[in-house]
């Protein structure tokens, strides 16, 4: 690491210190020396590297590996969806599967680099508002570091992400309003104020290249959320082609939000030449439910729909059915077992044996 750069003004600050925005208001990105990081690491030293996302350590920003907290996240399987694929006309459809992270979710990657630079950096108390799995993730990263957290919820969190948290020890406030100002002398973790959590995700970027032996996917589907976790993975293949290790392709990035939410406008997007498609909330329910039954893979909503915007965008022709197509799914559906259970009725007890232990679907 050589020093952190704004995204919008192009403004350096140093590296080693605490940081949040810029004072444009731009989120800050980590710079490295890759001409001489080139040098130094190649691809056959993976080889013998540990299995989890740190294996890419010197394309990180934690300076000292004993301020490394780790939960073994990363490398995550990617799994061919044949079935859906088939489906939908993709002859080569993928499922990155985040929900095999710890907690449940790739908010593990950002979390676990984020929490390990606030060790190295003295940082005994970290806070973070959270729609959900962030304020998990935090919680779970905090206490294998042994450092206070406190997670502001919205009042409308699943149930699982509430007892993550509580379990793991963190101080939880709930908020029916959503996000709340954190406490003066509690470090912010919540995105986009804290510029390493961008690090850790950009990790999934490195794992695609690296399980499909060094080669770009034609295209990448990700749920946008705030767009960082993209950005992160745009951030992965430009320093993978700068490193020696990719050619100059890149996939085209594609963002994928729930309608009725605000758009996110993404420089990956623009610069890949993808696109952006909105799904309807209805439907997210239903295309996860159907990449379960089809390919064993329990996705979360907003995970499962990039599978029905892949669809979309394969019958209208931006997407053609010989190119290689990943879904990027952020989580597992088991965190949202609140949501899936509306469209499930479960049998009494009595009845589930004349039913033959089945789960009837409405």
């Amino acid at each position: 690491m050589t020093h952190l750069e704004c995204s919008l003004c192009t403004r350096k600050f140093e590296a080693g210190r605490k940081w949040t925005l810029c004072e444009c208001g731009g989120l800050l990105l980590v710079r490295y020396d890759l001409h001489r990081l080139r040098e130094s690491w190649s691809v056959d030293s993976l080889v013998e590297a540990v299995t989890s996302m740190w294996r890419y350590a010197p394309a990180l920003p934690v300076q000292h590996e004993t301020c490394i907290i780790s939960l073994g996240e990363g490398m995550t399987p990617l799994v061919p969806a044949r079935r859906t694929g088939k489906r939908i006309g993709a002859a080569d459809l993928l499922v990155k599967d985040e929900g095999l992270n710890p907690t449940g979710s790739y908010k593990a990657r950002g979390m676990s680099c984020a929490v390990s630079m606030c060790v190295e950096q003295g940082a005994g108390k970290v806070a973070i508002a959270s729609r959900g799995n962030a304020g998990s993730a935090l919680a779970a990263y905090a206490a294998a570091a042994g450092i206070e957290a406190r997670v502001y919820l919205h009042g409308d969190v699943p149930q699982a992400n509430f007892v993550e948290c509580s379990a793991f020890g963190a101080e939880v406030v709930l908020s029916a309003g959503g996000a709340e100002k954190i406490a003066e002398g509690w470090f912010d973790l919540t995105a986009p104020n804290e510029p390493y959590r961008v690090e850790g995700k950009k990790t999934a970027g490195y794992e695609i290249a690296e399980q499909l032996g060094w080669e770009v996917p034609d295209a990448i589907l990700y749920p946008t959320g705030s767009g960082l976790g993209m950005l992160g993975v745009w951030k992965a293949f430009d320093e993978m082609h700068a490193l020696g290790w990719i050619n100059g392709k890149r996939p085209k990035m594609i963002g994928v939000q729930p309608e009725g939410r605000r758009k996110v406008e993404l420089s990956a997007v623009r610069d890949s030449g993808g696109t952006m498609v909105a799904v309807p909330e209805g439907q997210l329910i239903d295309a996860a439910i159907r990449l379960a039954g089809e390919d064993g893979i329990f996705a979360e909503p907003e995970g499962a729909a990039c599978v029905a915007a892949a669809e979309r965008l394969l019958r209208e022709g931006f997407l053609k059915g010989e190119e290689k197509i990943v879904i990027y799914n952020t989580g597992s559906g088991l965190k949202f077992v609140e949501r899936f259970a509306t469209r499930f009725r479960r049998a009494a007890a009595g009845e589930t044996e004349k039913l033959g232990g089945l789960i009837t679907p409405r």
